[in-house]
């Protein structure tokens, strides 16, 4: 038989000089499986790597190859031994388990009349009905066997999480036994306290009496955790996010984001605003042509909006103060951590105030809001919980101009991405240097006084200096750009001319012109992005998290 180290294969070869082995172990094995009589008349020929020719295998390699044949041999005998006693003691156990799932579908619960009616109630009243017989309804969070008497399980509802337990002849029933995650029950029992030295949500479990199964969750390869698991590829988890959001972090940062909305609306309901509801289908543009969404409307060109704020304008005159929490859309080809194409964004309008007064108005809302949102005791502990480090920021916030920005990024060589150059006057500083600079500060920045061109038509200039705009980006440490907001021109030529340079026709905003012919005011406004002040607040590395199903250049599902 031969054997070439260099071209040979033990999976392939013949033993042949077309077809060598590659290792003398390979040849011995042949050898010792045949007849004991043929066995003396084969021989060995090897062709080491680098020799031309083959030569009869010496007595040590043959030895050496012959002694690990005998322990790959035994090896492998061992090996097949343990095999077949695992594969023994696997049909013992699958045989057991089968047994018990026949026996379990004799076992047959019957709630117990002599207990009472249980009173049904949510997961966050389990506190007000402790040692009271109850009913909760809910999804199996978690579960745990503990042996064949006893299994617990972390029921959630929405409106909490609740340990419960089961034992004796509970456990014993086929739903028991093939219980899986996800699947909906019904429960009964009463709520106790936890023993000194256990924990529990909230301090205390429901020792369950009497339960039923309500929709039994799939298991097997369709089991959840085979559908969504920390393992899971981010991109799959997008398509996935109707089952995602079930998790404590997604359903947590959900629930933060609806009491941030409350304390927007808390704040300036409390401050004499008055909400309204713009539309979302459009035919004029406010944040530049680029990003429209473009559709046909009854064979018309309309489109997505952009913004609220041309149409909270025109509320001043009837309503005053105005704001709004409803949908925007931008057709930005971003795949940054901080865009989406369809946002919640909160905006305002308020007639009567001067710049200054529209910086005040911005900061007094964020720390109005943030406050309120970290005085409720359950929200401020999911917040703890999702960013540890994060505290309210109660001192001024600084208010820098873009000049100054400008010289603070150049004073510390942090140059222009595309030339290498320092910045300039009249640059739009791009997300990565004003990061840098927002989380050197390591505090929010109100960013003022940006130049004209680099804004929006409606930005009116300052009166000390035509370059620069009353105009103003509120910057997040983590985040970057939360609010922008401006003065509004309110004089009607200035907007008319303002719509001419812009290349717009000023007769499809005849109405909004109006607003400065029929009585103009100076006002001003802002908007601010709910997925991004959400993700500064909850540690979120991405707004894609901040909100339901996110919406972004190539995903639009589910």
């Amino acid at each position: 038989l031969f054997v070439d180290e260099a071209t040979g294969s033990d999976e392939t070869g013949s033993g042949s000089k077309c077809a060598p082995y590659q290792t003398p172990v390979a040849a011995v094995a042949v050898i010792a499986s045949m007849p004991e009589e043929k066995q003396a008349t084969f021989k060995i020929a090897v062709k080491k790597t680098g020799d031309a020719e083959y030569v009869e295998i010496t007595a040590s390699a043959l030895k050496k190859a012959r002694k690990n044949h005998e322990i790959a041999t035994k090896k492998a005998k061992k090996q097949a031994e343990q095999s077949s006693k695992d594969k023994e003691q696997n049909e013992a156990k699958e045989a057991e388990e089968q047994r018990r799932l026949d026996e379990s579908k004799k076992v047959v619960l019957v709630e117990d009349a002599s207990l009472g009616a249980a009173k049904l109630i949510r997961i966050r009243d389990a506190v007000a009905n402790r040692n009271t017989r109850v009913k909760v309804f809910g999804w199996v969070h978690r579960q745990r066997v503990q042996g064949k008497d006893m299994m617990f399980v972390v029921l959630r509802d929405g409106t909490g999480y609740l340990q419960c337990v089961l034992t004796d002849r509970l456990c014993h029933t086929y739903d028991a036994l093939t219980l899986t995650l996800e699947s909906s029950v019904a429960l009964y029992g009463e709520i106790k306290e936890v023993p000194a030295g256990k924990t529990a949500p909230d301090g205390h479990e429901l020792v369950v009496d009497f339960w039923q199964v309500v929709g039994k969750a799939p298991g097997g390869d369709d089991a959840f955790t085979n559908r969504v698991n920390e393992d899971s590829d981010p991109s799959l988890l997008l398509h996935q996010r109707h089952l995602v959001i079930r998790g404590d972090r997604a359903s947590s940062i959900l629930r933060v984001r609806a009491r941030i909305m409350r304390a927007f609306r808390d704040h300036f309901d409390g401050n004499g605003y008055f909400e309204v509801t713009p539309p979302c289908m459009v035919q004029t543009e406010v944040e530049g042509g680029s990003t429209l969404f473009e559709f046909n409307y009854y064979n018309e060109k309309a489109y997505l909006t952009q913004s609220s704020q041309l149409y909270l304008e025109t509320c001043l005159p009837s309503l005053g103060a105005v704001y709004t929490l409803s949908e925007s859309y931008r057709a930005e080809k971003s795949h940054t951590r901080r865009h989406l194409s369809e946002y919640t964004h909160c905006e305002a309008e308020i007639p009567f105030i001067s710049f200054n007064d529209l910086l005040d108005t911005i900061e007094t809302m964020v720390k109005s809001v943030v406050s309120r949102v970290w005085e409720e005791p359950a929200t401020r502990a999911m917040i703890t919980q999702l960013n540890p480090g994060f505290k309210p920021y109660t001192e001024p916030f600084v208010r820098m101009r873009y000049e100054e920005a400008i010289k603070w990024l150049n004073d510390r060589g942090i140059k222009r991405a595309e030339d290498g150059q320092d910045f300039e006057f009249g640059d739009d500083i791009p997300e990565s240097p004003e990061r840098k600079m927002t989380d050197a500060i390591g505090k929010p920045i109100l960013l003022t006084h940006f130049p004209g061109p680099i804004k929006a038509f409606y930005m009116p200039a300052t009166k000390e200096d035509s370059r620069v705009t009353e105009s103003v980006d509120l910057l997040m440490p983590g985040v970057g750009e939360v609010v922008g907001g401006s003065m509004r021109i309110w004089d009607h030529d200035q907007l008319l001319a303002a719509f001419q340079n812009q290349g717009l026709n000023p007769d499809v905003y005849y109405w909004y012109l109006d607003q400065r012919k029929y009585g103009t005011c100076p006002h001003g406004g802002f908007g601010l992005g709910i997925e991004r002040f959400v993700a500064w607040i909850t540690g979120a590395q991405t707004v894609r998290d901040c909100c339901l199903f996110p919406r972004f250049t190539g995903h639009c599902k589910p």
